[in-house]
């Protein structure tokens, strides 16, 4: 990987900025490998050590099993879901609390499967990424997470095992804040998900037709849009959308000719907000709460009371424009972390990504919309202070296409801010792959989830780190990394996950104190495991 330190020893002939290359750091048997930190390590315990604790514990269990749901309209897939319900229970703790909450994987077919806390800069040991950090739970067994939550904010949990997130195993994360500054007499967590399993296929299905590539249809007969080289900006009709059947693999479905199925893969899935390019993944359903848009959550308050909309992006391709008709959003905080307040008509929000918003309710009942960027779909639920009929589903408020505030224009609050701080090491992270091929990865290295260590980012506890991310894809990555959160810019927000846009570069900003291997992904589900995904890592 290349780097830059002005103090690490790991580095050695350096040219030019950026243009350093990391010596290798190896174990004591001399094979080249990176020899990192433990996650059971006493570095990782002595840094729980340093957090304030209130001493209070906060027991859960959580049962991973499958479960039929119900999603509302008569639509009742069969999934995998925590407590037969999806999104799960939410948890709830207050800051500086000790979560002790009990895995149980009752899944099937031998599934192995984890929990990791979503923003949550917690021990290594505990952050549910196998095999970097924990061994897989094994169906049957049961695992025991106990961390100390010291962060406040909005947060979610969800597995880190296969295309797993595309399922129903996920919840809300709330840490509140003991000596909260904000005013507001309510709360609305606003889930949001894309929702394919057990209706049209399973997240697996997908991600094997998604991983035959666009190069997988030479040869299918694609009518008068011609063949794979010109595909991915076409409007495919109703392609895209084509029922091949429930029943149908994508093997079984795949053309005579060896062309593919066409069942799960978006054609002509374009947004401006987002750089061209919206997703890979047609979902027959957009949910706000676990509920479908044709049979709505409703959300009941009154008319001039103040509340707090937590909002959480827990989809597995689908970045959502969200709105709530005739209102505007203060934004309070990103990613869990405050910044200083913005109104806007509308919010975007990536995959992974989570904006706490204060809105003043108005009298009559107010459509809550979340467009599913690119894909011609929305979410749909119901705010209801007073009477009157509910706007249709496919209702478009007018705030859509208002005022939408990117992250990067955001401004952290003043006791959230990074000191400032000499940078003492750069690595550039190019994004690469595409459709293709669907070749995924981190700089042109695909991760290897047999062995975490190889390639290996490395930083040193102590540091002043900075990543440039550097988008050389056609398409749109939310990159989210674990165990730390980072500043956007200059003077951007803290976050642990952004947007990167197709062709662009950003640059974020962190301090290395938190010992341990910790991905760093694009939060696509499909993309982070075709293998956009790298270990951040402090050497041993």
């Amino acid at each position: 990987m290349n780097g830059i330190n002005r103090r690490s020893v790991l580095l050695a002939g350096l040219g030019a900025v950026g243009a350093g290359v990391l010596a290798a750091c190896t174990d004591a048997s001399g094979s080249g490998r990176n020899a990192l930190v433990d996650p059971s390590s006493s570095a990782v315990a002595a840094t729980e050590k340093k957090r304030r604790s209130t001493g209070r514990l906060q027991k859960v269990t959580l049962t991973a099993a499958p479960a039929t749901i119900d999603l509302g309209g008569g639509v009742m897939p069969r999934t995998w879901a925590f407590d037969g319900r999806s999104p799960g229970k939410e948890v709830r703790l207050s800051a500086g609390d000790t979560l002790v909450a009990e895995l149980s994987n009752q899944l099937p077919d031998k599934t192995a499967t984890s929990i990791h806390w979503h923003g949550i800069a917690l021990r290594n040991d505990m952050d549910g990424v196998p095999p970097a950090t924990q061994t897989a739970v094994r169906a049957g067994s049961t695992f025991t997470y106990r961390f100390i939550a010291d962060a406040p904010g909005t947060y979610f949990f969800h597995p880190h095992v296969g295309v797993q997130l595309d399922r129903g195993l996920y919840a809300p994360l709330i840490v509140e804040d003991p000596r909260e500054p904000l005013a507001y007499d309510d709360e609305w967590v606003v889930v949001l998900d894309d929702w394919v399993d057990g209706l049209t296929g399973t997240p697996d299905e997908v991600f094997t037709e998604l991983r035959q590539g666009m190069g997988g249809m030479a040869g299918h007969d694609m009518g008068e849009s011609g063949g794979s080289s010109g595909m991915a900006g076409h409007d495919m009709g109703d392609m895209g959308g084509m029922d091949m059947g429930d029943s149908e693999s994508p093997s079984a479905s795949a053309s005579s000719s060896g062309g593919m199925s066409m069942k799960f893969m978006l054609m002509g899935a374009e947004s401006d907000l987002l750089g061209g390019d919206a997703g890979d993944v047609k979902y027959p359903h957009h949910l706000i709460n676990g509920r479908v848009a044709a049979d709505p959550d409703v959300y009941t308050g009154k008319p001039g009371r103040k509340v707090r909309l937590r909002i959480i992006n827990a989809g597995g391709d689908t970045a959502y424009r969200v709105a709530l008709g005739d209102h505007r959003l203060a934004i309070t905080h990103t990613d869990g972390f405050p910044v200083r307040h913005q109104e806007v008509d509308a919010l975007l929000v990536g995959m992974g990504e989570r904006y706490d918003v204060l809105v003043t309710l108005g009298d009559g009942v107010f459509p809550l919309v979340a467009v599913a960027e690119g894909k011609d779909a929305n979410g749909f639920a119901l705010v209801r202070t007073g009477s009157g009929s509910a706007p249709k589903a496919t209702v478009r408020p007018k705030e859509l296409d208002g005022v939408i505030m990117t992250a990067s224009q955001l401004r952290a609050a003043d006791d959230v801010r990074l000191k400032s701080a000499e940078t003492d090491v750069t690595h550039r992270i190019q994004l690469t792959g595409g459709m293709d091929k669907y070749n995924w990865a981190i700089n042109g290295k695909p991760f290897d989830m047999d062995n975490p260590e190889a390639n290996a980012i490395l930083i040193e506890e102590g540091q002043r780190v900075r990543l440039d991310f550097a988008n050389d894809t056609d398409m749109w990555h939310p990159m989210h990394l674990h165990g730390h959160t980072y500043r956007i810019g200059t003077s951007g927000p803290r976050k642990d996950t952004a947007i990167v846009l197709p062709k662009k570069k950003l640059s974020v900003f962190f301090d290395a104190d938190n010992p341990g291997q910790w991905m760093l992904h694009c939060h696509n589900a499909y993309h982070g495991e075709a293998g956009m995904m790298a270990n951040v890592a402090y050497p041993a």
